[in-house]
């Protein structure tokens, strides 16, 4: 398996319909083939000083494979989703592992 995990932190001064059009361009990515499993969320309400829950929304994607998430990274409903999508946002921040 190979996880991709993805925060964002929207810009904070967002129309509602910008917010809209950005979860439902994210949500786009469970669509791409090579995607086994696909969540979007926003921060849970775990108040610890350990866990940071300042970005707005995390994407969770598992793969078969790398060359599953490789794939994924060129797939035209990823390229749609960052194009139409990145000027919400002010930082992306990003954790694969296997």
């Amino acid at each position: 398996m190979f996880v991709h995990c993805v925060l964002f932190w929207l810009k904070p001064d967002l129309k509602p319909q910008q917010r809209r059009r950005f979860e439902e361009g994210v949500k786009t990515l469970a669509n791409v083939p090579t995607a086994v499993h696909c969540w979007v969320g926003t921060p849970a309400s775990t108040n610890r000083p350990i866990v940071d829950r300042t970005y707005s929304y995390g994407l969770l994607v598992v793969f078969k494979d790398k060359d599953g998430h490789d794939a994924y990274q060129i797939d035209p409903i990823h390229d749609a989703f960052s194009d139409s999508c990145k000027e919400f946002w002010t930082r992306v921040q990003i954790y694969d592992f296997q």
